[in-house]
């Protein structure tokens, strides 16, 4: 089963839940303050190594600084 993410409008809480895949478009309430609350969108990052070790996110940037794919070239 996949984990979903939560907001609340309410109280601004964010959560996870744990469901079916049926479940998707199925309105959570929020554990907070029992308000009816939406999906958003998960953000996570994807990183891989080349032959020489050096690590890169896969899409573009990890970076929110600068516009590089590697973080080899700004130091972060």
């Amino acid at each position: 089963m996949p984990i979903y993410e939560y907001f609340c409008p309410v109280c601004k809480s964010k959560f996870e839940l744990l469901r079916l895949m049926s479940e998707i478009d199925v309105t959570a309430v929020c554990p907070v303050c029992n308000t009816p609350s939406s999906r958003t969108l998960s953000k996570f990052a994807c990183y891989v190594k080349d032959a020489g070790g050096s690590s890169s996110s896969v899409g573009g940037s990890s970076c929110s600084g600068c516009s590089a794919t590697d973080c080899g070239s700004c130091g972060k």
